[in-house]
């Protein structure tokens, strides 16, 4: 089963990702590693805003992360035009906008971690860091970078 069939499964339909007109992009590919942006929650339109541990739960952060890994999911397909070329996740660097005192990014992140694993199975397991922050871009909960090993 394709990448784009096991999201389909999961009811995750995937949206083009454009590049815009600033100086960010939202991937760079240098030879066969895919390095994408940080991307935040946006898949149910939801106004994410606040800190783990203060306006949302650890498991409402687990939520914002699954839609994290969506959105880099939607990248991914705008840059390479096929998920199936993902020979591998190879790094991911979670962020968690974390009230003081709160420690558990680890199981925050891992909602975005399951999302690449049940798409990529055993090539979905990557490396991570999973860190908290005393605030990031528009007060989201959660930003995730992510590092892919591609087919040429």
């Amino acid at each position: 089963m394709s990448p784009e069939q096991k999201m389909a499964e999961l009811g995750l339909e995937l949206k083009e990702v454009v590049v815009g007109p600033v100086g960010l992009l939202p991937w760079v590919q240098v030879g066969n590693l895919l390095y994408m942006s940080g991307r935040t929650p946006d898949r149910t339109g939801k106004a994410w805003n606040g800190q783990v541990g203060k306006e949302y739960t650890t498991a409402e952060g687990k939520e914002a992360a699954r839609e994290v890994a969506w959105s880099q999911l939607c990248a991914a397909k705008s840059a390479l035009g096929d998920l199936g070329r993902i020979k591998r996740v190879i790094k991911v660097l979670g962020m968690v906008n974390s009230a003081p005192g709160f420690s558990e990014q680890p199981q925050v992140i891992n909602g975005f971690s399951e999302l690449f694993v049940e798409v990529f199975g055993e090539n979905g397991r990557h490396a991570r860091s999973a860190v908290g922050m005393a605030g990031l871009p528009g007060n989201v909960p959660v930003e995730v970078e992510v590092i892919f090993e591609i087919a040429e």
